[in-house]
């Protein structure tokens, strides 16, 4: 099984991998540990990663990049509208009123959804992975923003089926980070002792997120998390494109923004400014060749014109500080420290801003590109049953406050219940008990949506089916889980209807009841929460701490369980049977993707697969092609030249000639069969010279092997005719057939030597190399088993036989056996060993 973890960010995406008993990132084709979230599509294939990269540039409006914070939006939202300005590809609004982009592919116009554009980034670093591991990839943990609500999030599970991986936990990226820092940790405080907390800022190129973790021995939990989603290093970039726009609107009188290429070249040279910058305190340059209309552009900028630039971004470094110590509540000095990660973080000015609100340095112990994908793929192997970690439990936060609303029979028409407060422990489970005499639907929204980086409050919407009144006409009771999943996305797990029989007693004047533990619900209900625990990814939430309420139709919840608890203590209640019946629920998500869309999305990847894998074997039959006709050549004029005759060489000269003109002509886009068929020709015309420069070559070595061995069997020929002792048990005739077989042999090889010594090097060998190995393999199998047979063994007294084994035997007093129980231990040792690879 693998174990995969995959960064996926804005502007690059990392994969780490266990292997080899620990975390490892890997490099991809172009030996580059950093793959580009970049897709370029061409007219017969697709470039992604590093290829489309290169392509930004060029292939301007055909290459998709920075769409990371389109997944799960509609078309209309207003950051998608933001973001539109900025690309300079062309969005458009899908079917299902998402955002889509539209390129041009195939040589036709064609719209691609976002999970589509992300499945092809993720289908090549699964790629990637594979070539690196030798072996298949499905399961991977993926990192995304903790600022991600719930319709990003099953946007990004749906790229991810897009690309045919298997998800087994959608990670935020704080987290991810949090356990790359927390597992390796052998100091950490144990469990009954306080814990030690740890900030972790990262801020990549588009996004800045804060959280701060609690860690005990073998344990994780996330306290707080904050975020700003519009602060990254491509803010920096943009400041400092619209600061040189400016400059050279002045100086060159050119405006850059009209000119998409012109304005990702500045972007590109902005970067690397700001990256400069980061190390140097002095004036640098920025010079860019035929910027635009064939103008030569330069300027300069030093790091304190910068800070003074970006004085507005620097301001918004401290409030999500201030947010995540207020709702983690914990002061300055209750901080151990404080981890960065991400690109943008190595700006200076970013750092002080940090140290200046914590009133201490920062700690750079974690790879800030890398730390991301190293936890994901470290949550991945703890996942895994193939992999044996150390113990580590993993408590995530609810980003949101999320809320349920229904409808009610009075007045205000509405009931409703905050399910999970903002920082919830995640993932997690709640039972909810209603009373409804008829089937009623759960809208579950984000509470305070002011608080939430998306413009629809709403998660989706749940409906209760087979809901009926009890036999005597009384509301029945219907208990519905609400789960917060291990993806950090929210559902209506299931509903079921509690059916009373034979309740005696005044228990049934009680109208309502609020139980706060599992330890109040039946049997089999504590087995589904606990799996659901489970299911969690081995997340060790406290069960007992999961509150369920149950809620009448008007949503007042009533008094805590103790003192109910109490009430049912001094009541002699007699309960009958309860039967509990699962109901049916229909699910309305917003901004959901229906799965015929999906399969259809899996579908056209698989084709683009296809039609990427075809148009590589045809690149590569026209390449074959052309190596062909420049070796050959080359060759020509060396070492093939004494092999051929002059009117071949010219003659080959041209055809060699006229193929690399064909090339770049009419052969530049053909089928692969024509390439396939153009490299036969060639070989037709070029192999009888490479033969007779190869049979030359390997001629002699033959010869002289097949000389040797006809010498050694008549030496021992003569050694037999002298009545040598070594051989006088070697029968006559058999030793005739001998000498008569290398008299024959002797006889082949002079006639052949005189026959080829006659021919010049342009003609054709009268003897192969093949034929020369073949008769030197027959002469083996002939006279080795007659001369080289050995002489019969003359028996030893058995009194020698018996002290020659003791003299053999076990030494310093071992016994035979102590020694064989030894080995085997140290062998299933090894074995044991070898077979389990822990991740420390």
């Amino acid at each position: 099984m693998s174990v995969v973890g995959i960064d996926l960010g804005f502007l690059n995406c990392y994969i780490a991998v266990a292997r080899s008993g620990g975390i490892e990132t890997i490099a991809n084709e172009y030996s580059d540990r950093c793959t580009p979230a970049c897709i370029s599509l061409g007219s017969r294939t697709r470039a992604i990663g590093n290829a489309a990269k290169s392509q930004i540039v060029t292939n301007v409006r055909n290459t998709i990049h920075g769409f990371k914070k389109l997944h799960g939006r509609s078309f209309d939202d207003p950051i998608v509208q933001t973001e539109r300005i900025r690309l300079p590809y062309e969005l458009q609004k899908m079917p299902n009123g998402s955002a889509g982009v539209k390129v041009r592919y195939l040589d036709e116009e064609r719209p691609f959804a976002i999970e589509q554009v992300t499945g092809m980034l993720l289908a090549k670093l699964k790629e990637t992975s594979e070539n690196a591991l030798k072996k298949p990839v499905a399961d991977c943990v993926i990192s995304i923003p903790s600022f991600f609500t719930d319709a990003e999030r099953r946007s990004v599970m749906a790229a991810a089926q897009v690309a045919g991986l298997n998800c087994l936990r959608l990670m935020n990226e704080t987290t991810a980070v949090a356990l790359a820092y927390g597992i390796y940790k052998q100091d950490l405080p144990p469990l009954d002792e306080k814990p030690r907390n740890v900030i972790f800022i990262d801020m990549g190129h588009s996004a800045y997120q804060v959280s701060i973790c609690a860690f005990n021995k073998g344990k994780l939990k996330v306290l707080a998390t904050t975020f700003d989603p519009y602060l990254g290093g491509r803010n920096f970039d943009e400041a400092l494109v619209d600061y040189f726009c400016e400059e050279f609107k002045t100086k060159y009188k050119i405006n850059v923004k009209e000119n998409s290429r012109a304005l990702l070249r500045l972007y590109q040279e902005c970067e690397k400014l700001k990256k400069l910058m980061s190390a140097n305190a002095s004036d640098l340059p920025l010079n860019i060749e035929c910027f635009m209309n064939d103008l030569d552009v330069s300027s300069k900028m030093n790091r304190a014109q910068f800070e003074q630039l970006c004085a507005s971004l620097l301001a918004r470094v401290e409030p999500p500080l201030k947010a995540v110590m207020e709702q983690a509540n914990l002061q300055r000095e209750d901080i151990s420290s404080i981890e960065i990660v991400g690109g943008a973080m190595r700006i200076p000015a970013v750092k002080e801003q940090i140290t200046k609100f914590f009133l201490k340095d920062i700690s750079t112990t974690l790879n800030a590109d890398e730390a991301v994908a190293r936890g994901c793929a470290l949550q991945c192997a703890i996942l895994s049953p193939a992999f044996k970690v150390r113990e580590f439990s993993i408590t995530d936060v609810v980003p949101y406050s999320i809320t349920l609303r229904w409808k009610t029979s009075f007045e205000d028409g509405t009931g409703e219940c905050e399910v999970f407060c903002k920082n919830h422990p995640a993932p997690f489970s709640k039972v909810i008990t209603f009373h409804k005499k008829e089937p009623f639907e759960l809208e579950a929204f984000y509470t305070n949506l002011h608080e939430v980086p998306y413009p629809d409050p709403r998660i989706g919407s749940f409906t209760i089916q087979n809901v009926f009144p009890q036999s005597d006409g009384d509301s029945s009771k219907v208990k519905v889980k609400v789960h917060i999943n291990i993806h950090g996305i929210f559902s209506v797990a299931s509903a079921s209807v509690i059916e009373k029989q034979n309740v005696e007693g005044d228990h049934s004047d009680v109208p309502m009841e609020t139980e706060t533990s599992f330890k109040n619900e039946s049997k089999d209900d504590l087995d589904k929460m606990q799996v659901d625990q489970e299911e969690g990814g081995h997340q060790k939430c406290h069960a007992e701490h999961t509150p369920e309420e149950e809620i009448d139709h008007t949503g007042t919840k009533t008094k805590s369980a103790s003192s109910d608890k109490e009430d049912r203590l001094n009541q002699t209640i007699k309960k009958g049977k309860v039967k509990s019946t699962d109901l049916p629920i229909q699910s309305s998500l917003c901004r959901q993707l229906g799965q015929d869309l999906l399969n259809s999305y899996i579908e056209n990847e698989g084709k683009m697969i296809m039609q990427d894998k075809l148009e590589k074997e045809r690149n590569d039959a026209k390449n074959a092609v052309e190596e062909y006709v420049y070796d050959f050549r080359d060759k020509l004029g060396t070492v093939y030249e004494k092999f051929t005759t002059q009117d071949d060489l010219n003659k080959l000269s041209a055809i060699l000639e006229d193929t690399e003109n064909w090339l770049y002509e009419e052969g530049e886009d053909q089928p692969k069969q024509i390439y396939v068929d153009k490299l036969q020709e060639l070989k037709k015309y070029g192999q009888p010279i490479q033969m007779r420069y190869m049979e030359h070559e390997e001629r002699p070595k033959a010869l002289n092997d097949l000389g040797k061995k006809i010498q050694l069997v008549m030496k021992v020929i003569e050694a037999y005719r002298n009545k040598d002792e070594r051989y006088d048990h070697l029968d006559t005739a058999e030793m005739e057939k001998v000498e008569k077989y290398i008299s024959e042999a002797m006889s082949w090889l002079n006639s052949k030597m005189n026959a080829q010594n006659k021919l010049s090097l342009t003609q054709d060998p009268v003897v192969k190399v093949s034929e020369i190995v073949a008769k030197s393999k027959e002469l083996d199998n002939f006279c080795n088993p007659i001369v080289y047979k050995p002489k019969p063994k003359v028996e030893v007294a058995e009194d020698k036989a018996k002290a020659n084994s003791e003299h053999n035997g076990p030494m310093d007093g071992q016994s035979g056996t102590e020694m064989k129980a030894d080995t085997t231990k140290d062998s299933s040792q090894h074995t044991k060993s070898s077979a389990e690879m822990e991740v420390d």
